[in-house]
């Protein structure tokens, strides 16, 4: 493996920015100081005037795979994760067959292995009938990243709505349960009072269909089946003002027993968007009216919301195109995340070191990843350089989702990713790939 000796560059990391020099030798970090000496056999990559951040960890991903790899998967969203800055991912069972067992999580670990030039972890998934097989994930504490309960209908067929059988899983899961929040019968009668109007639906009915009480009902069930047994909680996807009240920033992320994140769509859109995007902002749980937006974007910098994620879920330019009952719900965004959120950062929304905490440092303390998601001597190199004067606009011809389009598409985003390093391989840089090694499977230091 080469050795590599980033030069002259901001390091963005734990709430600091100061500028020096990074060595990366054998997959890790090696040193950190003002002024490295370059040796023979290191190669040099000239960092000055470009940040360098820890790579993005993105705990919601879809990469579709098995079953469903007309849509995407692994090795291409992967790939555009890399091209995007995300070096580890957290990916969810809704696929086909459903990650119901331990015999079918460990063969999307096989493809992982096989075709990720990102780290990857698989979430567990649960069912009405697999306890069981669920409870089997205590003894793994240290190599899945969590246990995934849907609690309203989404992408596949994962509901989870028993109250008992939602009990036994908050009270025997030892493992970080997600959760997808939103009350299925409360969605399904408003989705019954919006056909009794007799107009045709578009995607604009979608945030009153699947509206701020839907989703503030589950959520608030799930706090309370945690507090209950004292279950390691993490609700995905926030989307309203009135489900902040449940979550807390008086304790250091580290001590939280129920952590929630936000995902870059939910910033970035409004309900006023679905006039031009229609059904291309489609997803579960909906985007909402603008002061939701805006109280995220609160929450998120007074740290009530923990991490940013994306909730990935690409589908084929034709699925998003069908009448807004059969159009598929979910955007493909993992390329452009951090792209995204450094549109806010020159904006004045954000910090850049804000960023690094709530896509980087935060992830890796909520889930308790070993040795990522800082830029620390001795952690694995997982970084990635940024160049805040190099516009890059989305369109087609830079798109490297599997299904091709973007909801972002056309939009000038003021950072261009340079290089992005994934257990200290460059597996991309200036434009090029280097596919040559793969990533590695996440590992977890809980007790």
């Amino acid at each position: 493996m080469n050795s590599y000796l980033i030069k002259d560059t901001c390091i963005v990391n734990e709430g600091t920015k100061t500028y020096g020099d990074v060595l990366i030798k054998n997959g890790r970090i090696a040193k950190i100081a003002p002024h490295i000496e370059l040796t023979e056999g290191v190669i040099e990559i000239d960092g000055s005037n470009q940040y360098l951040l820890p790579g993005v960890i993105d705990d919601q991903v879809h990469f579709r795979e098995p079953g469903l790899t007309h849509k995407a998967n692994i090795y291409t969203e992967a790939k555009a994760a890399v091209a995007g800055g995300t070096t580890s991912f957290m990916e969810m069972p809704n696929t086909n067959p459903p990650a119901f067992t331990h015999e079918l999580l460990e063969q999307k670990y096989a493809i992982g292995q096989q075709t990720s030039l990102a780290n990857y972890s698989f979430y567990m998934g649960t069912s009405n009938d697999n306890y069981e097989e669920v409870m089997k994930t205590n003894a793994r504490k240290n190599d899945i990243c969590g246990v995934k309960i849907f609690m309203g209908s989404s992408t596949g067929n994962l509901l989870v709505e028993s109250p008992l059988i939602l009990e036994k899983l908050f009270a025997g899961s030892e493992l970080l349960i997600a959760t997808h929040c939103e009350e299925e019968s409360m969605f399904k009668a408003n989705l019954e009072k919006r056909k009794q109007l007799g107009t045709p639906l578009t995607a604009a009915d979608h945030p009153i269909i699947r509206d701020e009480e839907v989703c503030f009902e589950s959520s608030f069930k799930a706090v309370q089946f945690a507090k209950k047994y004292n279950t390691r909680l993490h609700i995905l996807h926030i989307t309203t003002a009135r489900e902040l009240q449940l979550f807390g920033n008086m304790l250091p992320l580290s001590d939280k027993r129920i952590t929630c994140e936000v995902c870059v769509h939910h910033l970035h859109f409004t309900s006023d968007d679905y006039a031009t995007l229609g059904n291309q902002i489609k997803c579960n749980p909906a985007i909402k009216a603008p002061h939701n937006k805006a109280a995220l974007w609160e929450a998120l910098l007074d740290d009530r919301i923990d991490v940013i994620a994306t909730d990935h879920a690409p589908h084929t330019w034709d699925e998003k195109q069908e009448d807004y009952e059969h159009a598929h719900a979910g955007l493909p965004l993992v390329q452009h995340s951090l792209q995204l959120m450094l549109h806010y950062v020159q904006q004045g929304a954000i910090t850049i070191e804000k960023v690094a905490e709530k896509m980087s440092h935060a992830v890796a303390t909520c889930f308790q990843i070993s040795e990522r998601g800082f830029i620390r001597e001795g952690y694995f190199a997982d970084l990635v350089l940024v160049n805040m004067e190099q516009p890059q606009i989305i369109q087609p011809a830079n798109i490297l989702h599997k299904c091709g389009w973007s909801p972002l598409n056309g939009m000038q985003m003021p950072a261009t990713i340079t290089h992005t390093f994934v257990n200290g391989h460059l597996v991309y840089g200036n434009g090029q790939f280097d596919e040559s090694v793969k990533g590695q499977r996440l590992s977890f230091n809980r007790s």
